[in-house]
């Protein structure tokens, strides 16, 4: 657990959002895939309420960070959570 951590593209994010996907991953710690959508819409919002946007590439990070150690289906319907969390957030924009 925590691997994530060492992962090369950590090392130049900034520490606001850091943080931000630290609070994420603790928050996340044991729950499912249908679980993340609320974690990940807060952690955008929380971040969104401090002037922080995460790039793609960012969330894809918080992506891997959230499925890191859950079983193949659960990776799964985290993927299609997020699916859906992105259209809503493409909607919203």
């Amino acid at each position: 657990m925590n691997e994530w951590m060492n992962n090369p593209a950590m090392k130049n994010l900034d520490p606001v959002k850091l943080q931000l996907i630290q609070m994420a991953a603790s928050q996340t710690a044991g729950k499912s895939g249908r679980d993340l959508a609320p974690v990940l819409l807060a952690l955008i919002s929380n971040a969104n309420k401090k002037g922080v946007r995460f790039s793609e590439d960012e969330i894809s990070l918080i992506l891997e960070v959230l499925k890191e150690g859950k079983p193949k289906e659960e990776q799964a319907q985290i993927d299609q959570t997020i699916n859906m969390v992105r259209s809503l957030l493409k909607k919203k924009a």
